[in-house]
């Protein structure tokens, strides 16, 4: 069973620097692809970014490109997201999340996974 927690969220001014971690447990190769989705209250679900686990690709949703950077440490298990320049409308719960049976990369984007974790707030306000 595939557990992921997160951790580094809080509350932050426009245009300062936050970096989420997420801790796994469970890892395994079916692991497909694994980053993170967001929901902001009022609205859907929605990717922010994600690592394609068999060539390392990375991908972003358009709102955060230039600004936000996945990894992921594989000694310890942990996908990060670094997260600069901050927005008010990044105001949301970071979930990480995880697919497992191959869905195309815009399906994750679009905040579909098979395995998600609690969140962590983030809140951008002066």
């Amino acid at each position: 069973q595939l557990q992921l927690v997160e951790s580094g969220g809080g509350l932050v001014q426009p245009g300062g620097s936050l970096r989420l971690s997420c801790a796994t447990s469970g890892f395994s190769s079916e692991v497909y692809a694994i980053g993170w989705i967001r929901q902001a209250p009022g609205k859907d679900r929605e990717g922010v970014s994600v690592i394609v686990t068999a060539d390392n690709s990375h991908y972003y949703a358009h709102s955060v490109k230039g600004r936000f950077a996945i990894s992921r440490d594989n000694a310890n298990n942990t996908i990060y997201l670094q997260m600069n320049n901050l927005k008010p409308e990044d105001t949301a719960v970071y979930h990480c999340a995880a697919d497992l049976t191959g869905r195309p990369t815009a399906a994750f984007m679009r905040g579909l996974s098979d395995y998600s974790g609690q969140g962590t707030q983030v809140t951008v306000s002066s």
